[in-house]
């Protein structure tokens, strides 16, 4: 039975503005074949294919995501604040470039990077678990991926946004949590590979 399933993670990443001022951020959205804090593991495979069918939301500017992660399989435009402009794989890594909307939402997520606020990015989509050890289940082959949307605290390692722009990079730093999170993806790592 399909069931709506929200994966978090930290969005580090730099937040830029183009040339026309509009905001942008990169970043991790996703990891691949790892167990995230939310016990789930994703299949590269299966992310592959629901990236793959994303793009096409992308290339229509349809892809888009809210501030907060709403418990619905439905996107609100009400509370729309970001659009994903790119997404490309890094390894077992997701990526993706986001322009954050002139909306009343995109406003604060845009004053709160500014403000130096790290955020966590999460995806939001529909599909099965099943399990494959103790505390751990895989998504299964009916996952069908909705968006991502920016939270206050995602499940995955070092999936956390910041800005590219240099003004404010200078405020908040490039490297938003350093070698913690080094540290912290090496013992996720050293767990996933004991289980």
């Amino acid at each position: 039975m399909k069931q709506l399933i929200i994966e978090t993670n930290l969005f580090e990443g730099d937040v830029n503005e183009d040339s026309s001022g509009r905001t942008l951020v990169k970043g991790i959205l996703q990891r691949a074949s790892v167990q995230n804090q939310n016990g789930r593991v994703y299949p590269k495979e299966i992310l592959e294919r629901e990236a793959k069918k994303y793009e096409t939301l992308i290339k229509e500017r349809r892809a888009l995501g809210e501030l907060d992660h709403p418990d619905s399989s439905v996107i609100n435009l009400k509370n729309v604040s970001h659009n994903v402009k790119e997404i490309y794989w890094n390894g077992d890594d997701l990526m993706g470039v986001v322009e954050v909307l002139p909306t009343p939402s995109g406003n604060i997520l845009k004053e709160l990077l500014r403000a130096g606020i790290l955020l966590g990015i999460s995806s939001r989509g529909m599909g099965s678990v099943k399990p494959i050890g103790e505390n751990k289940v895989e998504v299964g082959d009916d996952f069908e991926l909705i968006g991502w949307d920016f939270v206050s605290n995602p499940s995955t390692h070092g999936a956390f946004m910041t800005p590219m722009n240099e003004s404010i990079q200078k405020q908040i730093g490039t490297d938003v949590c350093g070698d913690f999170c080094k540290a912290q993806d090496l013992m996720r790592e050293i767990i996933t590979e004991l289980s």
